[in-house]
């Protein structure tokens, strides 16, 4: 048997990493400014994180949600009061693609209706819902294309309440930041516009903080910018550091039934265990506050470099948008300088670091970014 060619990739391979650091296995260190796709929030192997997994499984790897596990009510209390989402219910899964799905099934059995808002440019993940509601036609099949979906410009509120107004909507779900669609920032006033909209309408608010989360933005969540509270909310990626882990934050409003949502994997023990210790250290070493601080600095000295078209981010979530393409940039940071970085199409990096990065390590980054450009600029 052979692996099916899913991804394109590149020549190398990752065995050992620590902090903001990995090492490939020819020895090659490098700065990781990406997170493996934004998921290493506390950093690589931190001790806590690596402890917290290694006690629980030498007692209990895995048992079933037909039993107590009080790890997921530990997980619920502790990520509620963090969040500033106590009186939210909190629903366990493996991963964003389900945490959306879940979502989307949820606002529909409450309202009992089926199309959904989203946005150009959007990602929402690639199982049937959710990849019904990214904006990207190469990816949605033929079997998810049931769902009635219309998609509608990022701050466009007018086309919002015009699609609302059609009395047939059953929820929007609008990322906090566009991870995939470049670092596309929804600003403040149109989040609070989407927020009395879909009260005005009775649509259920879905936000996205699937790679916005978590400390990301500067904040615990990107849409705490606008002073809102969504109905329903979406984690994954950082929530347990590369532990596979997912979840739904559920409003008050919405009445828990028996059978109505389930999962196997779900809220498991080790994945318990891991979100708990990505709490603990989160609040212990201040990341998001790291997140934030680091986050302005590298905005600052980003602006500064030659043939950047526009720079968008907040916190550790950024995106370089050059007025060139960026394949040879790139490919010269990865095997010249030794820096891992994301993309968002032909024109944008992505950094999704962790949010450990220190002010050195970002330092460092730029340095190599400088000298990147200037060998792809001579070459």
């Amino acid at each position: 048997m052979h692996l099916f060619d899913v991804y394109p990739l590149f020549d190398l391979e990752i065995v050992r990493a620590e902090g903001c650091r990995v090492w490939d296995a020819a020895g090659n260190e490098y700065i990781d400014l990406y997170g493996g796709h934004a998921v290493i929030s506390v950093g690589h192997s931190h001790p806590a994180y690596v402890a917290a997994i290694t006690e629980q499984v030498a007692k209990l790897g895995f048992y079933s949600n037909s039993v107590v596990n009080s790890l997921q009510q530990q997980l619920a209390v502790r990520l509620g009061r963090m969040s500033g989402y106590d009186d939210y219910a909190l629903f366990l899964i493996n991963t964003g693609a389900e945490a959306n799905e879940n979502a989307l099934k949820l606002a529909s059995f409450h309202n009992g209706k089926r199309r959904v808002i989203s946005f150009r440019g959007s990602f929402h993940g690639r199982t049937s819902a959710a990849v019904r509601v990214t904006d990207n036609p190469a990816i949605i099949a033929p079997v998810n294309e049931g769902m009635p979906v219309t998609y509608v410009p990022l701050g466009d509120t007018a086309s919002v309440e015009a699609e609302f107004a059609k009395g047939d909507v059953s929820s929007l779900i609008v990322e906090g930041v566009q991870g995939v669609g470049g670092i596309r920032i929804p600003s403040d006033d149109f989040m609070r516009s989407l927020r009395e909209l879909c009260t005005r309408y009775e649509v259920c608010m879905i936000v996205d903080e699937i790679q916005s989360g978590y400390g990301r933005s500067g904040k615990f969540f990107a849409h705490q910018y606008a002073g809102i509270r969504p109905d329903i909310i979406t984690v994954a990626k950082g929530i347990a550091n590369g532990f596979p882990m997912g979840a739904v934050l559920i409003s008050p409003m919405f009445k828990a039934v028996h059978g109505m949502l389930g999962t196997t994997f779900g809220g498991n023990h080790l994945a318990c265990a891991a979100a708990i210790a990505v709490l603990d250290i989160i609040e212990e070493e201040r990341l998001i506050e790291n997140a934030a601080t680091v986050g302005r600095y590298l905005l600052e000295e980003l602006a500064t470099l030659p043939g950047v078209k526009e720079l968008r981010g907040r916190g550790l979530m950024i995106g370089i948008e050059f007025e060139a393409p960026i394949k040879d940039i790139r490919r010269r940071l990865l095997f010249e300088q030794k820096v891992f970085t994301g993309v968002a199409g032909a024109h944008t990096i992505r950094l999704l670091p962790p949010l450990s990065l220190s002010h050195a390590e970002a330092q460092e980054a730029v340095r190599r970014l400088r000298s990147s450009l200037r060998l792809t600029a001579d070459s």
